[in-house]
């Protein structure tokens, strides 16, 4: 999605109303009509570049979300060298590369600076940052406000190279995000399109329970990507758990969220993320434990189960 697009999008959004009861007026005719997925390579990290790159097309992808971090496909240290091979191997199979996930937190770090540019200059559109936590002592409110700052200093940093950030929710302790309230804050005052919101529905749904619908109609002027997957609460040695799940096997409710979506004709970059057990892929390992062939159809299904819910919607 380029630029206009954003905006066009954006504005549609903005002018749509929610309605009572979490139900959003009918689609408008020209509402999106497919979606961009993306998966995430953290579960491909046993690939090489151009594997990679040919794996992601054979699975019926659009393109991967490329992990540009510690840990990641590749090394933020090594970006100069190593992100135009991993760039090489999407193109090399027909794919645009759109998407890709950092650690970065902080905008006047020059090594962060140096791997937005090396992404910009390879056509990367989109970048996922790390997240903050909040200190275990002190003023959460303030901490937060720290936050916001950092935030404007990466969105003028963006403007400046060409490239839009995306800040994630994330439930669990500590996490500044973990509601939608917080990362309302966080990005209160930044300039869109260059600093949005990466909305994940799972983390969604796991802070918010029934008012996940509400926080969407907070944040959906601000969403430029959004991530995929899914989960349910189970009683694990006597204490209640989120526990991951294949798509559509969850508790989230993807024909209502699609159709949100849809009304507000909110299409952007999505990124296909499996947490459930594949023999360490989830984790991003790069040594796993059951065969590749079983990671590539557990993608497939989901990027399958994916597309037909958004179809139904």
């Amino acid at each position: 999605m380029n630029r206009r697009d954003f905006i066009h999008y954006s504005t549609m959004a903005s002018a749509l109303p929610f309605l009572p009861g979490g139900v959003m007026a009918t689609a408008p005719s020209n509402a999106p009509k497919d979606l961009d997925i993306h998966v995430f390579s953290k579960h491909l990290q046993f690939l090489d570049y151009k594997e990679l790159g040919k794996m992601v097309k054979e699975m019926g992808f659009d393109g991967a979300d490329l992990t540009v971090r510690p840990g990641g496909h590749v090394l933020p240290e090594n970006v100069k060298t190593d992100l135009p091979k991993a760039v090489e191997g999407l193109k090399a199979a027909g794919l645009e590369p759109k998407l890709m996930t950092t650690a970065i937190t902080d905008g006047s770090d020059p090594v962060n600076k140096t791997l937005l540019q090396a992404a910009a200059e390879n056509g990367i559109k989109y970048y996922r940052l790390g997240w903050y936590k909040y200190p275990e002592t002190g003023s959460i409110v303030e901490a937060a406000k720290g936050y916001n700052k950092k935030t404007q200093e990466i969105a003028r940093l963006n403007e400046e190279i060409g490239i839009y950030g995306s800040y994630q929710n994330h439930s669990g302790a500590n996490y500044a995000g973990a509601s939608l309230w917080e990362v309302q804050n966080i990005l209160a005052k930044t300039s869109l399109p260059h600093m949005g919101c990466q909305y994940d529905i799972r983390h969604s749904v796991v802070e918010g329970g029934l008012s996940w619908k509400t926080s969407l109609r907070l944040i959906k002027d601000k969403i430029n990507t959004i991530v995929l997957k899914d989960f349910r609460w189970e009683k694990v040695d006597g204490q209640w758990k989120p526990l991951n799940t294949p798509l559509g096997e969850g508790m989230v409710d993807f024909d209502a969220y699609f159709k949100l979506l849809k009304a507000a004709n909110i299409n952007v970059p999505v990124s296909l993320h499996l947490e459930y057990d594949l023999g360490g892929a989830e984790h991003g390992k790069k040594e796993i434990s059951i065969s590749r062939d079983k990671v590539y159809e557990a993608m497939i299904k989901d990027l399958k189960t994916a597309r037909m819910l958004w179809e139904k919607a």
